[in-house]
């Protein structure tokens, strides 16, 4: 039930311009899957939907297409990201990013938005933000894939 829901979400997102998630459940309760509000914000994390700016300039749901290991397709992320940030580190299991003046906020929450692997939690500052992961083996990870987007 569930891989035939997300395949119908991303379906709906693909034919319409989903905004919200309360949007989303209504289509998908139509299409005949009963699920409430906190199924599909969770959903939403397992699938990695970020919202875009769509042709019409309204925002939308959208599939991230940041893939592991690799260059993806420019997204929202992608952007502020690396325009944001300067460098990346990590001791132990705790990653350090730093960021252009005023820009950590912003930064730390696109990461916020997207499911990582092993994230506990973030904090930001005014230029830093601080990652803890459950492992050592994790920050490194991690550190290595946000590294990618340094200019």
């Amino acid at each position: 039930m569930k891989k035939a829901r997300h395949k119908k979400i991303l379906s709906l997102i693909n034919e319409y311009n989903i905004d919200r998630q309360e949007v989303l459940l209504d289509y998908l309760n139509n299409e005949g899957f009963k699920v409430t509000q906190a199924t599909v914000s969770r959903d939403i994390k397992e699938l990695n939907l970020v919202k875009i700016v769509s042709s019409n300039g309204e925002y939308k749901y959208a599939q991230n297409t940041i893939v592991q290991d690799t260059k993806a397709t420019f997204t929202r992320f992608d952007y502020i990201f690396s325009e944001s940030i300067k460098s990346v580190d990590y001791a132990m299991n705790t990653v350090v990013i730093k960021c252009h003046t005023a820009m950590a906020q912003a930064a730390c929450e696109m990461f916020d938005s997207l499911y990582w692997d092993g994230v506990v939690g973030t904090l930001a500052g005014e230029n830093t933000i601080f990652i803890v992961v459950r492992t050592e083996e994790k920050a490194r990870a991690l550190c290595e894939k946000l590294k990618q987007y340094i200019k």
